[in-house]
């Protein structure tokens, strides 16, 4: 079995306050785009997790490793699974690449298995290991709140093409959480629902300003962004990658890498290479 597993976009990310539990309360529109990477699955004789690019961990700290190991505990499935993943979605850039290879893994598990389970089911397992893995099971635009696992499938916008932008360097997510203050505790998550339906609130993360503290070339490379032309430049999720909207071909910056995408839905099943 082959499926396509695609990164995602926070259009807009902002943070609510802190929980008890540690977590976050946040307020985003996410959206599926057509970069991604492609997982291949084979029944074998032992458990075998590979990738294309050796620079990513195999170990059990691997994100697939940890939603095999979730889905055996859960259905008591026993045949042995080899995965190997085709990477293209860049890494430590808020493009959601691991909690793709979650949602895509368990959704081809179920079908390996025949267990045939639901899909609310198959969400609620994806939230256990990743907070982003739950919105792979929407339409493929979405409102998502809480800690990222509350998803509400939204109609698909309007198709855009875009560029990310990112540079090399990375950052860690509970680090920039944990420079992270809440901006917006007089917002209720029903408004930012509304808006987003709206189609407002585009082109605000709140996640920027501590991304930027931590690592203040980001502020620099945002305004290099923006001296080219584009319209939009966004921090999404945690960063470093930004998303750009606007009428360039071809833009160059030095020291970061771009991939020209587009806005992407789920079909009937899963979601369709572009």
């Amino acid at each position: 079995m082959k499926l396509f597993s695609p990164a995602k976009l926070n259009l807009f990310f902002r943070v609510l306050n802190k929980r008890a539990d540690g977590f976050h309360e946040i307020a985003s529109l996410m959206q599926v785009i057509s970069l991604g990477d492609t997982l291949h699955f084979e029944e074998n004789d032992q458990d075998r997790l590979t990738c294309s690019d050796p620079n990513i961990p195999i170990d059990e700290n691997n994100f697939i490793h940890k939603v095999r190991a979730l889905f055996r505990k859960k259905t008591g499935f026993k045949t042995p699974v080899a995965i190997h993943v085709e990477k293209k979605i860049p890494t430590k850039g808020g493009f959601g690449g691991g909690s793709g290879n979650v949602a895509t893994t368990l959704w081809a598990l179920n079908q390996i298995s025949r267990m045939d389970l639901d899909e609310k089911t198959l969400r609620n397992w994806a939230g256990e290991i990743s907070s982003d893995a739950p919105f792979f099971f929407s339409t493929g635009t979405a409102y998502t709140t809480g800690r990222g696992e509350q998803v509400f499938s939204l109609p698909p916008l309007e198709k855009k093409s875009l560029y990310l932008a990112k540079p090399e360097e990375g950052l860690s997510t509970p680090l920039v959480y944990q420079h992270c203050e809440p901006n917006v505790n007089d917002i209720h998550p029903k408004t930012l629902l509304r808006n987003a339906m709206a189609g407002n609130l585009e082109g605000v993360n709140d996640l920027e300003y501590a991304a930027f503290a931590l690592y203040p070339a980001l502020w620099k490379w945002k305004e290099g962004l923006m001296d080219l032309g584009f319209e939009t430049v966004v921090m999404t999720g945690s960063g470093t990658g930004f998303y750009c909207t606007g009428s360039i071909e071809n833009p160059s910056l030095p020291g970061i890498h771009f991939w020209k995408t587009s806005y992407l839905s789920r079909q009937k099943k899963w979601y369709a290479a572009p």
